[in-house]
């Protein structure tokens, strides 16, 4: 009975270490001053570090990254917005806007991202939702097309002024990944300054991310945020050693070198390992005829070195009956497996019959006309 015990015991803690040397955790030697900490790889979604991530927290201003991505997607850029009096006179940080001014989407944009203007953000919400309640809902029900399962947003600028408001480092960096999909707020994002003309005068706008302007050259972009309950947040993206990275901190005292820690641990300690290549699948034939499986792009996948032994590739294929009715198209699924783990899926493509019959038929004519060595048969 004693050995059966024993035996039970030393399998828990091989099913621990198995789970603890998939999953980071909060490295001893990456102390970040956030409350709350996450580091994405923004291509795969893998997270290389986190502190907290599901910990629920206000978040103030970073909330803005979808204001803007929404204000984005409405495909409204280019029209005037008439600002209110309501949001000319939003309190916190501004961009002066004035009742009955009449200022472009896109300069609106660019002014809730750069200069973080609670006031852009409410002409934002007012234009795009057709009224504040209406673009919260708009929010709300983009945060769950992401899976941000943990979050909820009560206004558009991340003011403190609504209990209801509130995400996680892990939510926050799921809605940055999803935004940097989109060329345009890549763009926004990533400009250090911003000038255009207003009404009454030109303008003229600095970036506050000052990871982005002037504290850390592979800083592709970002969000800051700042209110007295939610102390002060970071949201940014930095490319570096090929590895697109997104950094979030909630409530943090460093926080400018808490990314910078981060980015750096990221780049030293992860590569984005090739582990599928494209094109043909050379270690599997489904069937008898000359076609072949294969996958359109090359998967990468960030791994650290000691896990490069720990990647398998397992195929999940329709039965060589239902593959031989179907003349091309995708017929099942090259799923990649780290520890046991599936952290991605590929779709498999088998190539048309009529274009293998081309290049069938290519073959029968070189092999008529040529010799083996490639000389004209006399």
């Amino acid at each position: 009975m004693s050995s059966l015990k024993g035996l039970f015991v030393i399998f828990i803690i091989s099913v621990m270490l198995m789970l603890t040397a998939f999953s980071p955790e909060e490295d001893p030697d990456l102390p970040v001053s956030a409350s709350s900490a996450v580091l994405m790889e923004q291509n795969t979604g893998r997270v290389l570090f986190e502190k907290n991530p599901h910990e629920v927290r206000r978040i103030a201003s970073i909330t803005k990254i979808l204001t803007a991505i929404l204000a984005i997607e409405s495909g409204k850029m280019d029209e005037t917005v008439k600002v209110s009096r309501k949001a000319a006179y939003e309190e916190g940080s501004s961009i002066y806007l004035v009742p009955g001014e009449k200022i472009k989407l896109r300069d609106l944009v660019y002014g809730l991202m750069l200069r973080s203007g609670n006031d852009a953000a409410d002409a934002i919400a007012e234009h795009v939702g057709g009224s504040m309640e209406g673009f919260v809902f708009m929010m709300n029900q983009k945060a769950k097309e992401i899976g941000m399962k943990n979050t909820n947003f009560s206004n558009p600028s991340g003011l403190d002024s609504h209990e209801e408001h509130y995400s996680t480092a892990y939510d926050m960096a799921l809605l940055m990944r999803y935004a940097m999909h989109n060329e345009t707020f890549k763009t926004i994002s990533g400009t250090k300054t911003y000038s255009f003309e207003r009404e009454e005068h030109s303008q003229h706008w600095k970036n506050k991310n000052r990871l982005l302007t002037e504290k850390y050259k592979y800083a592709t972009g970002g969000k800051t945020g700042y209110t007295k309950r939610a102390g002060r947040t970071l949201v940014t993206t930095a490319t570096k050693k090929d590895n697109d990275m997104i950094a979030v901190t909630l409530n943090a005292s460093d926080d400018w070198n808490d990314h910078i820690s981060m980015y750096e641990y990221g780049s030293s300690h992860f590569k984005m390992k090739k582990i599928l290549p494209e094109g043909p699948l050379k270690d599997v034939r489904p069937l008898k005829d000359e076609r072949t499986l294969y996958v359109e792009n090359s998967v990468y996948y960030p791994l650290m070195k000691e896990e490069y032994k720990d990647v398998r590739i397992r195929y999940k294929l329709l039965s060589p009956k239902d593959m031989k009715k179907t003349k091309g198209g995708e017929v099942g699924r090259a799923v990649i497996y780290l520890q046991d783990h599936a952290v991605r899926k590929i779709p498999v493509y088998i190539t048309e019959e009529e274009q293998q019959e081309k290049v069938s038929l290519t073959k029968k004519l070189k092999a008529l006309f040529f010799g083996r060595a490639g000389a004209i048969i006399p």
